[in-house]
């Protein structure tokens, strides 16, 4: 059997309790070496079949599963935050449903959640925004035109910006031709809960500057919204004391 694993963003006691439990009955491990943290490896039983995906095609990952399942032992594959965030991992579920092997999934803490926890930051902050923007910016690997970088910074939601701090003078290009203000709060936060930490405030209209001072060129998720600011925001009514909840009678 193949259990996908979420490692989550990066610090390994963040790593799920059911992970940790699979990672240490294991009898392969297949994990993505470009972003997975490697001490989540120490988990590993002895004789364990590791492999890094990294330098990996789709056909010999298979091929890694298919001896494993030969050798009667369980797969981890895992993968970096929740793998249900740009984890590829659809394309090895029907692989492996051709195959006749079965999976299961198991969700970890995404790297956005690790960058708002690093920032103090709550992205769905009442009269701010009630919405969550997950996106990349086209590159190599293109994106649907309907969902354009400029055309989501339209919304002025809270975004999280993945895959794109290599580019960021076209992630800022296209932030201020979708309609955000240059002094739109911004944020890069550079391998969030790794020990390396880097985290950079600055404004939509400085981005690119603020990365290339910052040095960061990879590894990082560029966050924008004004609830950055942490300022300016409703009370919530969940705690509002006058508020009526299926739990308790709102008073004046």
């Amino acid at each position: 059997m193949v259990h996908f694993v979420g490692a989550g963003p990066g610090a390994p006691d963040l790593l799920t309790l059911r992970g940790a439990a699979l990672l240490e009955q294991a009898g392969c491990i297949i994990y993505a070496g470009s972003l997975v943290n490697p001490a989540l490896l120490a988990r590993a039983r002895d004789g364990c079949a590791i492999y890094n995906s990294a330098g990996m095609t789709l056909e010999q990952v298979l091929d890694a599963i298919r001896r494993a399942e030969a050798a009667g032992v369980d797969t981890v594959r895992l993968h970096t935050g929740d793998p249900c965030v740009y984890g590829a991992i659809r394309e090895q579920m029907d692989a492996l449903d051709a195959l006749g092997i079965p999976w299961d999934d198991t969700p970890g803490v995404s790297s956005f959640c690790g960058a708002a926890a690093a920032l103090g930051a709550e992205y769905t902050l009442p009269g701010v925004s009630q919405t969550v923007i997950i996106t990349r910016l086209a590159g190599r690997t293109p994106v649907p035109e309907r969902e354009s970088l400029a055309a989501l910074a339209a919304h002025r939601a809270s975004m999280v910006i993945f895959l794109s701090a290599g580019m960021l003078d076209r992630v800022q290009a296209a932030l201020l031709e979708g309609g955000c203000p240059p002094e739109t709060p911004a944020a890069l936060v550079y391998k969030a809960t790794w020990p390396e930490e880097k985290l950079v405030r600055c404004t939509v209209g400085a981005l690119a500057q603020s990365g290339a001072d910052a040095g960061i060129r990879s590894t990082a998720l560029v966050l924008v919204g004004d609830f950055l600011a942490g300022s300016g925001y409703q009370r919530s009514k969940l705690y509002d004391p006058a508020f009526t909840t299926g739990y308790r009678e709102g008073r004046a």
